[in-house]
C-alpha cells in the first residue's frame, strides 16, 4: 500500500511551507516533546535490587504466543527484574514497590507496529481534509464534502482531500467529474492507497503537467481516456509531487499536536512500539525526531528511504538492523533502507506475473531488475538491511533475486524484509525462507478489500491466497502484521482477529479459510516476530528478565475470547520501560 507519497511535503517544505526552517523544525519537536511530557508518569526507583513495581492479580502471558500464565512480574529500572510465581517475583518487594492490581486483566508483551507512517500520517492528517469510508460512504457524499470544502476557503485556493477509497467508495474520480464539482479551485483527492490520486483542469494546469507528459523516474505516471487525453488520475511519487504546489503553511503549532495526536493514539490502541516504514529526510529532520522520541510514549524505530540513505551516516555508531541500539536519551532506533518496488493492488499498479481479473493489466515495477539489484548493493554497501516494498508476485521475484544475488541468506546485517508482500506463490515463501527474508503483512488487505479482491481484482483463488500468513507458519517462516496507518486504521487486535478468522467486514464473507492462523500465531507475528523485524528482538517482544518493561494490558484474554470479538477487547493500559504511558482510567 503506502508509497510513502508524502514524502515530497518533507523534502520540499522549505518551498513549500517556508516558515518551516532548521530552527522552526526544531521549535515544533520541542513543543511536541513538552506537550507528550504532560501526563506522562515520571520513573520513580526502588531501592538497588528491588523493584519499583509488581504486577499481579490477573492472566500474565510472558510469551503471548502461548496462553500460559505466570502469577506476577516484578520491573525495576525500566526493565523486567522476575516473572513468575507471586511467592517468587515478592521476595523482589520492598517497602518503596508500587503494586499494581491487574483485577483479572490479561497482560501481553506490548504489541509492535513494524510498519506505520508515523510523521507523514500526522502532517497529512492535519493539513488534508479526510474524507474517508468511514465518514462518507459514496462518492457523491465526498463530492459534497469537497463542495463544503471550497465554501469554507478563499476562492481559487486550492483543495486537498484524502483518504478516499476508490473500491468502497464507488470507484476513481475523473478530470471531468472535478471540473464540475470544483470549476474555480484546482483539487487533488488523495487516495488511502498512498500510490494514487485524481486531479481536475486547474490542478493540472497548476502542477504545470503538459498533455504530452509520459512516464517519470520512478514510476510515476498519468492516466488517460479513450482518445488518449488526460483523465485527471495521478500515480505514484514522482507524479503525484507537482500537485503539492499549493500544499499550506505548516505551523511548529499544528506539526506538534499532530505528532503528539499520532502518538497518543498508538498508545491507546496498545501499541508500546511503532516502526515509522520510510522516512524521506529533509533538513534536520532526524534530529527533529530524536526530541520528539526523547518523550514519546511509544518506542519510534525508523527505516530510511532510499533517496536518503546518507542521512543516517551520522548515527552510524548507534547501530542499525541487527545491531541497532537506541539513541542516548531516547526511545529511537535505526533500522533499514526502504525502497518501493512496485504500486498497488487496489489501483492495478502492483507488478503481477498474472494479469488482474478481467484485464491483460499486470501492473508494472518501480525499477527493472538491474536497477532494484544496484540499489539493493548501496544499501548492502552501507552495512544496512533492505525493506522492500512488493505488492505483486512479478516485484517479489525481482526483490528476491537481488536480496539473494547481493545479501545470500541470512544476512548478518539484520532481516531483510518484504513489505506488504501481499500476493506470493508457495515457490516465493520458501524462497523467503531459505534466504531468512520475511514479509510483513497488511492485513487489513483482507478486513477491506478481502471481497474486492475475490470478486473485482483478483478472482477468487488468488485473493484466497493474499497475505498468506499459514503458508509462513507451515514453512516455519517468521512474519508479521502491520496497519500501514495512516492507510489503514490504527489498531493491533483488529488485525489479529483477521489473521484469524480472515473475515472481509464490507461483506461478512471469509476470504481465504486456508491461510487464516491460530490466536497464538497472530500474537508472536505483532510482539516477539515483530521485535526481530526492527532489530529488536533481544530487547523486546517477550516479558522475560533483562527485557524492557513494555506491556500491553487487555481487560480480556484473547486466547479465550470468541475470535470474532478479538477487536472489541479494550486496551486498559500501556506500559513502556517501565512506565505507564496510557490508561483507559477507571
Amino acid at each position: 500500500m503506502c508509497r510513502t507519497c508524502m514524502g515530497p511535503i518533507f523534502s520540499d517544505l522549505r518551498t513549500i511551507a517556508p516558515s518551516i526552517g532548521r530552527a522552526d523544525f526544531l521549535a515544533a519537536a520541542a513543543a511536541t516533546a513538552g506537550a507528550l511530557s504532560v501526563g506522562l508518569p515520571e520513573r520513580s526507583f526502588a531501592s538497588a535490587g528491588g523493584a519499583d513495581t509488581i504486577f499481579t492479580g490477573g492472566a500474565i502471558l510472558p510469551f503471548a504466543g502461548s496462553n500460559r500464565h505466570q502469577e506476577a512480574l516484578a520491573v525495576a529500572g525500566g526493565k523486567v527484574l522476575a516473572v513468575g510465581t507471586k511467592s517468587a517475583v515478592y521476595a523482589h518487594k520492598t517497602s518503596a514497590t508500587k503494586i499494581v492490581n491487574l483485577d483479572g486483566r490479561t497482560m501481553l508483551p506490548g504489541f509492535i507496529d513494524p510498519h506505520q507512517h508515523t510523521l507523514t500520517g500526522a502532517l497529512v492528517a492535519a493539513i488534508f481534509t479526510d474524507v474517508g469510508y468511514t465518514k462518507y460512504k459514496t462518492k457523491q457524499q465526498v463530492a459534497g464534502a469537497i463542495e463544503a470544502q471550497i465554501a469554507k476557503q478563499p476562492a481559487a485556493s486550492w483543495v486537498y482531500v484524502y483518504n478516499f477509497d476508490n473500491l468502497l467508495q464507488g470507484g476513481d474520480f475523473s478530470m471531468e467529474e472535478l471540473d464540475k464539482i470544483a470549476p474555480g479551485n484546482p483539487v487533488m483527492v488523495y487516495y488511502i492507497n498512498m500510490h494514487t490520486a485524481t486531479g481536475n483542469s486547474l490542478a493540472f494546469k497548476a502542477a504545470k503537467i503538459p498533455e504530452s507528459v509520459g512516464t517519470l523516474p520512478g514510476g510515476g505516471h498519468f492516466g488517460r481516456d479513450a482518445d488518449g487525453k488526460l483523465n485527471g488520475m495521478i500515480y505514484e511519487e514522482s507524479a503525484l509531487k507537482p500537485f503539492l504546489v499549493g500544499v499550506p503553511k505548516i505551523t511548529p503549532q499544528s506539526a506538534g499536536k499532530a505528532t503528539v495526536e499520532w502518538l497518543r493514539t498508538n498508545a491507546a490502541a496498545g501499541n508500546t512500539s511503532v516502526h515509522e516504514a520510510g522516512v524521506l529526510v529533509f533538513g534536520d529532520l532526524l534530529t527533529g525526531y530524536e526530541r520528539v522520541a526523547a518523550v514519546s510514549p511509544c518506542r519510534a524505530s525508523i527505516s530510511l528511504m532510499y533517496d536518503s540513505m546518507s542521512a543516517g551516516d551520522a548515527y552510524a555508531q548507534h547501530g542499525r538492523g541487527a545491531q541497532a541500539t537506541q539513541l542516548p536519551q531516547t526511545l529511537l532506533t535505526l533500522y533499514a533502507i526502504k525502497i518501493v518496488g512496485d504500486g498497488s493492488n487496489q489501483m492495478l499498479t502492483g507488478f503481477q506475473t498474472q494479469p488482474y481479473l478481467n484485464t491483460e493489466a499486470k501492473g508494472q515495477p518501480n525499477y527493472d531488475a538491474a536497477m532494484l539489484k544496484t540499489m539493493v548493493a548501496a544499501v548492502k554497501a552501507k552495512g544496512w538491511p533492505v525493506s522492500i516494498h512488493c505488492n505483486g508476485d512479478a516485484t517479489l521475484d525481482i526483490a528476491l533475486d537481488a536480496v539473494e544475488s547481493v545479501y545470500g541468506a541470512n544476512a548478518p546485517t539484520g532481516v531483510n524484509r518484504i513489505e506488504h508482500c501481499t500476493i506470493t506463490r508457495p515457490d516465493q515463501i520458501a524462497r523467503m525462507k531459505k534466504l531468512g527474508v520475511q514479509p510483513s503483512f497488511l492485513m487489513n488487505h483482507i478486513y477491506f478489500y478481502g471481497a474486492a479482491y475475490r470478486d473485482q481484482i483478483f478472482g477468487p483463488a488468488r485473493a484466497s491466497r493474499a497475505d498468506a500468513a499459514a503458508d509462513c507458519v507451515k514453512a516455519g517462516l517468521p512474519f508479521t502484521l502491520h496497519t500501514d496507518a495512516p492507510c489503514s486504521n490504527i489498531g493491533t487486535l483488529q488485525l489479529v482477529q483477521t489473521a484469524v478468522t480472515r473475515r472481509c467486514s464490507v461483506d461478512n464473507s471469509i476470504v481465504g479459510a486456508d491461510q487464516a492462523i491460530t490466536v497464538g500465531e497472530a500474537l508472536k507475528a505483532v510482539t516477539i516476530n515483530a521485535a526481530g523485524q526492527i532489530g529488536m528482538s533481544k530487547q523486546l517482544g517477550t516479558l522475560e528478565a533483562g527485557k524492557y518493561a513494555d506491556m500491553t494490558i487487555l481487560d480480556g484474554n484473547p486466547h479465550a475470547v470468541d475470535p470474532e470479538k478479538i477487536m472489541g477487547i479494550k486496551v486498559t493500559e500501556t506500559w513502556v520501560g517501565g512506565r505507564q504511558a496510557f490508561s483507559a482510567g477507571p
